[in-house]
């Protein structure tokens, strides 16, 4: 009898410890396939949204102010073509010595904000007697009103007073 169990008890042991072969499954999907094509949607959809603005038109001419220059300037906002919410933007404001140009580009981020990129350059004979101070980079114009007026955020100019350059639509 103890003959016979160390037999099956072998016998267990040999099947059990055996290398069982495993073959690749036919129904597994290559991942690059599936993330090719979440990928390809997903650029379709991008393509369909990137043409068509989701803010309003700002195209055209507008009132630009200062408020230490009496007389408004204009800035024009031109549409970049294939891109929503994006503009050519470029003006100016001159009465007497005291001018603003302003040119860069704007991306409309949503009802309340623009960020403007280029360069914003000023002469105001009361702040250093009209030496010119320019801002560069990207800067955000906001709106309180609704859209109606939007303001540079970065309103403290060279000579450390504050200025009020907007945008009126």
């Amino acid at each position: 009898m103890k003959n016979f169990l160390a037999t099956i008890a072998i016998a267990v042991l040999i099947v059990s410890c055996s290398k069982k072969e495993t073959t690749p499954s036919s129904t597994q999907t290559d991942s690059t396939k599936i993330v090719d094509s979440i990928n390809a949607a997903r650029t379709k959809i991008n393509d369909s949204i990137r043409s068509k603005n989701q803010f309003k038109d700002f195209s055209g001419d507008h009132k630009f102010t200062h408020n230490l220059i009496k007389t408004p300037g204009t800035v024009n906002f031109k549409k970049i073509e294939g891109e929503k919410d994006h503009y050519n933007v470029s003006g100016n404001i001159k009465s007497g010595k005291n001018s603003v140009e302003i040119k860069g580009f704007v991306a409309v981020v949503s009802d309340k904000h623009m960020n403007f990129t280029g360069e914003i350059t000023q002469s105001i004979s009361e702040n250093d007697n009209g030496k010119p101070y320019t801002r560069k980079g990207t800067k955000t114009f906001a709106s309180k009103n609704g859209g109606k007026t939007y303001r540079l955020q970065d309103m403290v100019n060279g000579s450390g007073f504050v200025d009020y350059i907007d945008i009126h639509f």
